[in-house]
């Protein structure tokens, strides 16, 4: 497990970044895409696989109190989630394809300009915080990495794709949730949020609840 959590951890800092300007000039652009999907795909897959298989080392026993932790972050979580799933986020893969003029800043990205890489990060932090043991750590821990480095690493692109574009958008947003509707740069509304959000994302974790122990064989909450 632990080699697969350091394929999936250097695909993702070191093709997806040092690595990728010469692969996209020699595959062009759209293969890159997708071979980056597919070894992607197939480094999630082997991360799980050797998850499911890997002993039980512990590191802290599990608890309630721990367990509280995911129950109480993952419906924000769950909500950037949900949020990030529109195809005017310039953080999202591929913006180039859907994006014309100005960078918009509504909806999530006045919160965040990485909201789905935010999800992941909550994800992986809470989990690790109820699970004590190796396998759950090298799992959440390799989520964790990427999506952190993400961040930064779709900045750095966005800032040579968009140019002046992504400086405007940049100084509106932030990276930290609600860093910006705090230092006033934007002003976050209800309507940014939205009650379709609201309700998608509480669906979405009802039935996360419902299937966390049936799917995975891991209780939601230890008593």
């Amino acid at each position: 497990m632990i080699l697969a959590a350091l394929a999936w951890v250097l695909l993702h800092v070191v093709v997806a970044g040092p690595l990728r300007p010469g692969l996209v000039r020699r595959l062009g652009l759209p293969a890159y895409r997708g071979l980056f999907s597919v070894l992607s795909a197939v480094a999630l897959a082997a991360l799980i696989w050797t998850y499911v298989r890997a002993p039980y080392v512990e590191f802290w026993p599990a608890s309630s109190t721990l367990a509280l932790v995911p129950l109480l972050v993952m419906p924000v979580a769950v909500l950037l989630l949900v949020g990030s799933l529109r195809p005017s986020n310039p953080t999202m893969a591929g913006p180039d394809m859907v994006l014309k003029g100005e960078l918009p800043v509504r909806g999530f990205t006045k919160i965040t300009r990485h909201p789905m890489l935010w999800a992941f990060s909550l994800w992986a932090g809470t989990h690790m915080v109820a699970n004590g043991d190796v396998a759950h750590w090298l799992l959440a821990g390799a989520i964790l990495v990427t999506a952190v480095n993400g961040m930064f690493s779709i900045d750095r692109k966005r800032a040579a794709q968009f140019g002046e574009q992504w400086q405007v958008f940049r100084q509106k947003t932030s990276i930290w949730p609600l860093q910006a509707v705090v230092q006033g740069k934007v002003r976050l509304k209800w309507s940014d949020i939205g009650i379709v959000n609201l309700v998608i994302s509480a669906v979405v974790y009802a039935v996360f609840l419902y299937g966390h122990e049936k799917l995975l064989g891991v209780p939601v909450f230890h008593p």
